[in-house]
């Protein structure tokens, strides 16, 4: 099974990935598999838990403080936020589906927020997107090192 810190330090940074800090949640995902430290399943469930749940947070941030957009702190650009939201409004739901993609993704999940997105449908959108991901990344990561 390993070490319980390798499965929650790779949880913290994918949850910091999803929200304030810029980081490769897939690139320290591939390390760990690369050097064979953990098991796949549960290193793809903490990378999974800790992304959805930063996106949980990016939600939060939509859903309560959407009116203080623009400053320093806040996780999204104006522009990314309004490129977002033009995306959420013309194909819905369906786009947090894509809420792992580098860019659109933390602006759309705060978009999500700020547009009173259930949460029900949010997390089950969102958890498909990002677990196909980091078990895609993982599948890749073994199939290329013979793991």
């Amino acid at each position: 099974m390993g070490d319980p810190g390798l499965y929650g330090g790779l949880m913290l940074a994918s949850f910091l990935a999803a929200t304030l800090l810029p980081g490769s949640s897939e690139a320290l995902l591939s390390g760990l598999l690369a050097n064979g430290y953990g098991e796949p399943i549960l290193l793809v469930g903490a990378a999974s838990f800790g992304n959805v749940t930063g996106s949980l947070a990016n939600w939060l941030c939509g859903r309560f403080l959407a009116r203080f957009m623009g400053r320093r702190w806040f996780p999204v650009s104006e522009k990314a936020y309004g490129q977002a939201a033009s995306w959420f409004g013309h194909y819905g739901l369906w786009t947090l589906l894509f809420a792992w993609v580098p860019i659109i993704g933390d602006p759309l999940t705060v978009v999500a927020g700020a547009l009173r997105t259930p949460i029900l449908p949010f997390v089950v959108l969102v958890s498909i997107g990002k677990v196909v991901r980091y078990a895609g990344v993982a599948a890749a990561t073994l199939w290329w090192t013979g793991g």
